[in-house]
């Protein structure tokens, strides 16, 4: 493959070794994980955490719950949405932390390495269902 001269950074063209030409887009691994599942998309717990960390998705979980990236206190943080109450604990002792914002309990992966083992745990215990691009990052 060689790469064609582009002027704009979003479409690239493409042309193999035996002449044929492609044009197309780069997509983010969300996406491609996304459509080619069939079923259920799967994503290792670094994959998980990279995506969530670019803040161009939306893992929906099991359980209706849902890992996002917001933005906290002038911060990028990773937050697990829609857990119960009966879940507090068990999402602790997995290594989220927890927070009152605006009256509030908010829960929130670790950005650091340990984000990772968070995410692995998680995953486990709530199956990823569906990855949602979000519109806006």
């Amino acid at each position: 493959w060689k790469r064609l001269p582009d002027d704009s950074s979003r479409v690239y063209r493409l042309q193999t070794d035996e002449g044929e030409r492609i044009i197309g887009r780069k997509v983010s691994a969300a996406w491609v994980a996304s459509t080619l599942a069939v079923g259920k998309p799967t994503l290792s717990p670094e994959e998980a955490f990279a995506i969530l960390a670019e803040g161009k998705t939306v893992l929906a979980l099991a359980e209706k719950l849902e890992l996002r990236r917001v933005r906290v206190m002038n911060d990028h943080r990773i937050e697990l949405c829609g857990f119960t109450s009966s879940m507090r604990d068990r999402l602790r002792a997995y290594g989220l932390f927890s927070e009152m914002i605006a009256y509030q309990l908010r829960m929130f992966v670790p950005i650091d390495i340990s984000g990772i083992a968070v995410l692995a745990s998680l995953l486990e215990t709530w199956p990823l269902e569906r990855i949602i691009m979000r519109e806006t990052a």
